[in-house]
């Protein structure tokens, strides 16, 4: 018999906490007390996650089984055919494999099933539910998923999907959810620079986030200890610079091909990747794989260790500008976005006038290739070019002078992502018992994830100047799929909540609860996920 994931991590924390602590305390939570009677299951529309902005259970539902088709042939306005019969047939093959039902996807407006409507009028609910939202409505005729753009229709359905039995057919019970997100970037970041992971991994991330209306993915492909992606003008920046790790591993690259494959592979999922290069720190593997990149000329020795700080590209030196022009330009050709990640953190070994001088000519760089900037929020201690994204990661002890600089450059133009360290970090650990992961900016358990509000978070900075939040997984201490899994779950399902949900529908324990009702839905998935304590999983 196979042991769900989650009862596994179960078992393991258990084992590692005082013997007072009960399995029946554990699993009801930290405030449960003896006699306390479990809290009744919650109905289908209070189990959705993120929390939707309006859902109302009314009615007789729709019967999903063996007749069930997928109609994508009713539109308003608008001509997204093609477009909305990708997402009908991506759909489909989303709920054929918990339903095992053929699902065909039709043509034509008429009919029963599921069916998916594009709406370009311009009422008022219409334009309340923006780019990404919808509305989805049941009865015993059907399920009618309504949005403006294909992107909406898509979340709608996630939607579906989490109101159907986790395997088999079933009923979508009778009623409707009106939804549209909070904040418009909705991200998570995978460090494939410090260990190497294949895009097939990757893809399995974006699935996984998809699902839950993450719509970013921000990926750190160079770093001190690899370089993830092949540049043609600088072939061995991949050939030798990716050829190492964190610990000695061989490491690895991504040839263009592969990152296309990924790109076009979330981009079909309504998830836009940011790449990013680090600059003008952590670059020792192109320094390693370029010797004039140094401004002795001479080579580094390629770095296996987690040390930060240390390296630095030569701000004086001409070829630096045409190295990160053409690098830049390369990877501005691969990717439809519209960011280019820079980095810029760290930088601890350029001095700071040449840290601001470097950043102005990098920043111009992503111009230059019809791109907008990211950069990590030590920007704003230099000169951010107009509309350049800052993406905040300090945490509670950082220096109030150092907010007020992000404060101050959001103020002046500057969009900022939150991601604070000791709240969205995924590789800080959950507790002391936790193996894989850091904990230098404090341990970051489930509820400390989710119960923050990032319309309010930096003193100062009003919601308005606030992108939106992304969750980052440095990968240091993480080499598998198992320890990447059970670092980002179920945390980056706190972050999902947040950027997408109404901040009037944040309350930890409605969200606990919707919470352990994913847990089925995950093991499912096959999911490693950590079944933290004060959940109340089923």
């Amino acid at each position: 018999m196979r042991v769900p994931r989650r009862v596994l991590a179960a078992l393991l924390a258990l084992a590692a906490v005082p013997a007072a602590a009960s399995c029946s305390s554990a699993a009801r939570g930290d405030d449960a007390r003896p006699g306390d009677e479990p809290p009744a299951a919650l109905a289908p529309y209070e189990r959705l996650l993120p929390a939707p902005v309006s859902a109302r259970a009314e009615g007789p539902g729709y019967s999903f089984g063996p007749g069930t088709v997928i109609r994508t042939g009713i539109r308003r306005g608008l001509s997204d055919d093609e477009e909305v019969r990708r997402v009908g047939e991506l759909l489909a093959e989303q709920l054929r494999g918990p339903s095992g039902l053929p699902l065909p996807v039709v043509d034509g407006a008429e009919g029963d099933g599921i069916r998916l409507r594009i709406d370009g009028s311009t009422g008022d609910a219409q334009d309340a539910a923006g780019e990404e939202g919808y509305r989805l409505e049941s009865g015993p005729g059907g399920v009618t998923l309504t949005a403006r753009t294909p992107a909406g229709l898509f979340h709608a359905g996630q939607t579906l999907r989490q109101l159907l039995p986790v395997s088999g057919p079933g009923t979508v019970p009778g009623g409707t959810v009106t939804d549209a997100p909070r904040f418009a970037y909705r991200g998570a970041m995978v460090d494939v620079a410090r260990h190497f992971f294949t895009v097939e991994q990757v893809k399995r991330y974006v699935d996984q986030l998809a699902q839950y209306k993450v719509n970013t993915l921000h990926l750190h492909l160079t770093d001190d200890q690899g370089w993830r992606l092949a540049i043609d003008s600088w072939p061995r920046l991949a050939e030798y610079g990716g050829a190492s790790e964190v610990g000695g591993g061989p490491g690895g690259h991504w040839t263009k091909d592969e990152y296309r494959d990924l790109v076009a592979y979330a981009s079909e999922r309504y998830v836009d990747v940011v790449p990013e290069i680090d600059m003008p720190g952590h670059v020792n593997a192109a320094q390693a794989a370029y010797a004039e990149l140094n401004c002795d000329g001479k080579a580094r020795e390629r770095y296996t260790g987690i040390k930060v700080g240390f390296s630095s590209l030569c701000v004086g030196k001409e070829r630096t500008y045409e190295f990160i022009d053409q690098v830049l330009g390369e990877l501005a050709e691969l990717t439809p976005g519209k960011y280019l990640h820079i980095g810029g953190d760290e930088a601890h070994s350029t001095p700071a006038a040449d840290y601001a001088a470097f950043m102005d000519r990098a920043q111009a760089v992503v111009a230059k290739h019809g791109k907008t900037v990211v950069a990590w929020h030590q920007l704003a201690t230099a000169r951010p070019a107009p509309g350049a994204v800052l993406q905040y990661w300090g945490h509670d002890r950082t220096a109030a002078a150092e907010k007020a600089a992000v404060t101050a450059a959001a103020k002046a133009g500057s969009p900022v992502i939150l991601s604070p360290a000791d709240r969205l970090y995924l590789d800080m650990k959950y507790d002391k018992e936790t193996k894989p992961g850091l904990a230098w900016a404090g341990y970051v358990p489930v509820r400390r994830a989710y119960d923050w509000d990032p319309g309010t978070y930096l003193p100062g900075l009003p919601e308005s100047a606030v992108l939106g939040v992304e969750a980052p997984l440095w990968t240091e201490t993480i080499a598998t799929r198992g320890d990447w899994e059970l670092m980002a779950f179920p945390r980056v399902l706190g972050l999902a909540e947040l950027g997408w949900s109404p901040a009037t529908t944040r309350d930890w324990t409605s969200y606990a609860r919707r919470l352990s009702a994913q847990g089925p839905r995950l093991d499912a998935q096959d999911v490693t996920f950590y079944a933290a304590p004060d959940v109340p999983w089923s």
